[in-house]
């Protein structure tokens, strides 16, 4: 990794959290951490950093997943090495019924012994959207009380987080490492090079069961009020937040961000 204050900006893509003049200086000790979490995992497999998070962050270690299109390849490989890890998943109160029932099923088939669901905190419910209706007029505070907020309560116990964030997904993504750090942990993102297609071949060779709102023009699906149905065409994200400058719910920073 290059000296703490380098400056490395991808092509076309906005500088990472760190490389900003505006980003927090890192510890000392979790920077060399860092270097060396980086070092370990690199020529490792998904798998591998997979395996790697889980062991060096014995029982503070968290899986963050949305149980949506290829959420099920990380949890596959999940239950292989320790079904038991916590799995954090945002029931945001908006979200499509198929995907609370496809949580459901891939709890039931995978054996995922630790799912916890996340809700927004009633008083913020009451106080911030009493009618539930946020979302059509600031989708910014919407995503902020009901996926940020939780997630960072129940994250707090935690010294590393997993997520299932791949660089194709957006631009934003496209320079995230495989391992960060982000917000005062450590972040492990396995699956950050695999293209859709490999995605694709590994649910297909492990025969898991698809999101059902895949067929039905669907490949990236988020709270049902700020997804629609991707025409012919438009990218993989082009149907999250339709119309609006945003790419991001904020939960992994508002630009994909990550030291």
């Amino acid at each position: 990794m290059a000296a703490v204050s380098a400056v490395t900006v991808l092509s076309g893509a906005p500088p990472r959290a760190f490389d900003r003049k505006d980003a927090a200086v890192i510890d000392p000790a979790a920077h060399a951490r860092l270097v060396g979490l980086q070092a370990a995992a690199a020529g490792l497999d998904a798998k591998g950093v997979l395996t790697l998070a889980l062991n060096e962050f014995p029982g503070k270690a968290a899986v963050v997943s949305s149980f949506g299109s290829e959420s099920a390849v990380l949890l596959h490989m999940l239950c292989g090495i320790d079904p038991n890890a916590p799995v954090l998943f945002l029931n945001t109160g908006k979200l499509f019924g198929e995907t609370l029932r496809y949580r459901d099923r891939l709890q039931d088939q995978l054996g995922l012994g630790d799912v916890r669901s996340l809700a927004p905190h009633p008083i913020d419910r009451a106080t911030r959207d009493p009618e539930g209706t946020l979302w059509s007029r600031d989708t910014d505070a919407c995503c902020n009380f009901r996926k940020v907020v939780p997630l960072k309560r129940a994250l707090a116990g935690f010294d590393a987080q997993i997520t299932g964030r791949k660089r194709f997904q957006t631009r934003d993504r496209a320079g995230m490492q495989t391992v960060e750090y982000f917000e005062g942990r450590f972040r492990f993102n396995p699956l950050a090079d695999w293209p859709q297609a490999d995605l694709d071949a590994y649910m297909t060779e492990h025969d898991l069961p698809r999101h059902p709102l895949v067929e039905d023009g669907y490949p990236s699906i988020g709270c049902m009020p700020c997804t629609r149905r991707v025409q012919t065409g438009e990218g993989y994200r082009d149907g999250r937040w339709s119309g609006l400058d945003k790419d991001e719910c904020g939960i992994h920073g508002l630009d994909g961000e990550g030291i």
